[in-house]
């Protein structure tokens, strides 16, 4: 095997794609901007015990380990941001009120969750601390949704579910964890008839709620129907109302409700939700597209001391850059190479006002994908010394 070979699901980004990601990250943090969030840059590495406490104990898997060559302690890439912004949060910044913070920067997998993924994905997120209202819950759907919008992604989708359904189902009843393990994979694998084998010891009520779930999706109709058919309770009604309410208020999507959705159960606490894409025929190889996922999750503080209400979301940059228009090149003015006074300033003042000149060295035309030169920087034939920009005359033009 060559030296020069990556990792699986690891990959070079080169200049076109490199670009188009870059600007996308500058128009997410923009955006992100102007909803009030500040920005954080957590480190890539931090001791262990840090990354995976509390909520992180679900990313140990997908952690990359490492020793410490300074102290000897055992250190990790984070697999994910959320975890650090919760410390900056309740140690850092030790805010009473609302914190808005956002962050984007690369996170590292052991392993891949789906195919095509990258193992090293370019995470943006926001996320909203101290608000238990469902007001942050919508401010962070909208933001994701301005987000998506605002890099060309067209058709959204918002897919919701709320951890509390299911909690509240459970919750006459005392589980074992090996017990209520085999129930969620069952509830998310929609397997009504291994619901059945696992639920037949439960009471009758309990039973039917479980039984029932899966077939718990669709349109906003559905939790009127859960309404009706599961076991009211108020922790039920809470979650059903708090989903309604949101739905009501997502402006611009078509929106879907799964009430068997348990992705993530073990780190939200909830509302959870997922935006998708809807994508042309073969392009990214579906027909509908995950391209941001948040959620309510308020113990994700407890572990450092500070246990406040929080909601945020994330998406990959990677994943986003391949579901949206290429950007167009950009317009660029080629230039000679020379020493000349004058072409030095004429360039450098060029350069000032924003443009892109592209100097050619001398013997070599320049190769580049990134810029179309569609003007030129010559001698102007009415001024000596002087130099003045003329387009470029192409082979459809003469």
């Amino acid at each position: 095997m060559s030296a020069w070979v990556l990792p699986d699901h690891i990959a070079d980004v080169l200049p076109s794609e490199a670009r188009h990601i870059e600007e996308l990250r500058r128009g997410l943090l923009d955006t992100a901007r102007g909803y009030g969030y500040e920005l954080v840059m957590p480190p890539l590495l931090e001791h262990l015990e840090s990354l995976l406490t509390g909520t992180g104990e679900a990313l140990d898997l997908q952690t990359f380990k490492l020793v410490d060559q300074l102290s000897g302690r055992t250190l990790g890439l984070r697999a994910d941001s959320t975890p650090q912004v919760a410390r900056i949060d309740a140690h850092l910044l030790n805010r009473q009120g609302v914190a808005r913070l956002s962050y984007c920067g690369p996170v590292v997998h052991t392993r891949i969750d789906r195919p095509l993924a990258s193992r090293e994905p370019l995470q943006f997120g926001a996320e909203i601390y101290g608000h238990a209202g469902q007001e942050a819950d919508l401010e962070v759907i909208e933001l994701a949704q301005a987000c998506l919008r605002g890099a060309g992604v067209s058709g959204l989708q918002l897919d919701m579910a709320d951890v509390r359904v299911i909690d509240a189902v459970l919750a006459p009843v005392v589980l074992s964890a090996a017990q209520e393990a085999r129930i969620h994979a069952a509830l998310n694998a929609k397997d009504v008839a291994e619901l059945e084998v696992l639920a037949r010891d439960l009471p009758a009520a309990v039973r039917r709620d479980l039984c029932a779930l899966p077939r718990l999706f669709g349109g906003v109709a559905v939790l009127d129907e859960a309404q009706r058919s599961l076991q009211p309770s108020p922790a039920l009604h809470a979650a059903l109302a708090s989903l309604r309410w949101l739905a009501s208020h997502a402006q611009g999507m078509e929106v879907s409700i799964d009430l068997a959705d348990l992705r993530g159960y073990a780190y939200y606490t909830g509302m959870r939700f997922a935006l998708f894409a809807r994508m042309p025929e073969g392009r990214a190889g579906h027909q509908a597209l995950e391209l941001a996922r948040g959620g309510r999750y308020d113990e994700v503080g407890a572990v450092f001391g500070r246990n406040r209400p929080a909601v945020g979301f994330s998406l990959d940059l990677k994943e986003l850059v391949a579901a949206v228009a290429p950007r167009p090149l950009v317009a660029a003015i080629r230039a000679p190479w020379g020493m000349d006074a004058s072409l030095r300033e004429a360039i450098a003042t060029l350069r000032a006002q924003g443009h892109t000149v592209v100097c050619v060295l001398p013997g070599h035309e320049h190769q580049v994908d990134e810029f179309h030169c569609d003007r030129e920087l010559v001698p102007d034939a009415a001024r000596r010394g002087a130099w003045t920009v003329q387009t470029l005359q192409t082979e459809t033009s003469k």
